[in-house]
């Protein structure tokens, strides 16, 4: 599990900070599912809300607090645990009740899990072709300075590459934005993804069995993240869908999804210009 050493924390404060604290982004997917996952546990826990359409989180002191700048962060005790699965994979284990992750299957959470994870940049260049109509990048050359400077550069008190990985994202983005075939290839991988996902649901009536668990919590983010993406997800994937309109009775899953008013509009009008353009994401992908 990713967590940090004092030597990794610039921002001291937060070392002497009591309770749990949670840094996050009202619309950022790993945010949704640490509270999604905060709320099936019944933890109370401080909100630290970080803005990422304005950059906070490559400012000076989120930088000090998670040196890769990225949501959520927890802080527990004064601990700073950072990446989502393993903030999940600490929590479970100092909270037993109710489980989310059982141990008897715990290597095949491990592993969904992970399948998760490595998906999360496709997830990304998805959401940002399909999703939010950016006219350009939210960080520009400043911002990508001051991710490359603030912060510690470590994790664990050793040098750290994953801030390389998201610079690269950016410039990237900047100056293609996402390309039709990198969002073919994303939209892909989630087709085989999803094919498996959905086999098993075929099967049981969630991802680990018959308990709902953090597996469930975080393909339930994946999913609602696409359907806003207008992935076909009924056509393909029917065992997927209905699991996921289960899901999104419960109020600890629907809560933590609301889009605003405006956002909501803003999403609806970017399908509708899409679909009326022939650009969608199944037009343009093929899927």
């Amino acid at each position: 599990m990713v967590k940090l050493v004092k030597e990794d924390v610039k921002t001291k404060e937060v070392l002497d900070w009591k309770g749990l604290h949670v840094f996050h982004f009202p619309f950022s997917s790993c945010s949704q599912k640490t509270r999604i996952f905060l709320n099936l546990k019944g933890l109370k826990w401080k909100s630290h809300l970080v803005d990422l359409m304005a950059n906070e989180n490559v400012q000076p002191y989120y930088m000090g607090i998670n040196p890769r700048g990225l949501v959520p962060t927890l802080v527990d005790d004064g601990d700073v645990h950072i990446e989502s699965n393993d903030i999940l994979t600490h929590l479970e284990q100092k909270y037993e009740e109710p489980v989310l992750i059982p141990q008897d299957k715990a290597a095949l959470a491990a592993e969904l899990l992970k399948l998760e994870n490595d998906l999360h940049l496709d997830l990304r260049a998805l959401t940002f072709r399909f999703v939010f109509n950016l006219p350009e990048s939210p960080k520009g050359a400043a911002e990508l300075d001051a991710y490359a400077q603030e912060g510690s550069g470590t994790v664990g008190g050793k040098k750290d590459s994953q801030v390389d990985v998201e610079i690269n994202f950016w410039k990237t983005f900047a100056s293609e934005g996402v390309t039709d075939e990198v969002a073919t290839r994303a939209a892909t991988n989630f087709k085989r993804v999803f094919s498996d996902i959905d086999e098993r649901l075929a099967k049981t009536p969630y991802l680990l069995g018959d308990s709902l668990s953090a597996v469930d919590i975080a393909w339930f983010i994946y999913t609602n993240r696409l359907e806003h993406a207008a992935y076909p997800f009924d056509r393909l994937h029917p065992n997927l869908w209905a699991w996921y309109n289960k899901l999104l009775q419960r109020e600890e899953f629907a809560n933590e999804i609301v889009l605003p008013p405006p956002v909501a509009e803003a999403v609806a009008a970017t399908r509708a210009q899409h679909a009326a353009e022939g650009i969608s994401l199944e037009q343009v992908t093929g899927i």
